[in-house]
């Protein structure tokens, strides 16, 4: 479960976050392309833009439930 205490600083605040324990795995990033990117120099996804309607809602919820290591959260803020 993802912990909002350790997540990326570079995330966009709101809701949806990446952990420091992404693996860099891109299944967010296939999910929800236009939420989630890679943080190139580090080597990880980041939620570079929240959730604006419902059909980017369900698509990162359905990144949340792709993640392997289950590092993205939805209690940030």
């Amino acid at each position: 479960m993802a912990d909002k205490t350790k997540k990326w600083s570079d995330n966009m605040d709101g809701q949806f976050y990446v952990d420091d324990q992404c693996i860099d795995c891109d299944a967010c990033r296939t999910e929800a392309p236009d939420n989630f990117r890679r943080q190139d120099e580090s080597g990880y996804s980041i939620v570079y833009k929240q959730p604006e309607n419902s059909e980017e809602e369900v698509k990162c919820q359905a990144a949340l439930e792709a993640c392997p290591v289950e590092a993205i959260g939805k209690d940030g803020q």
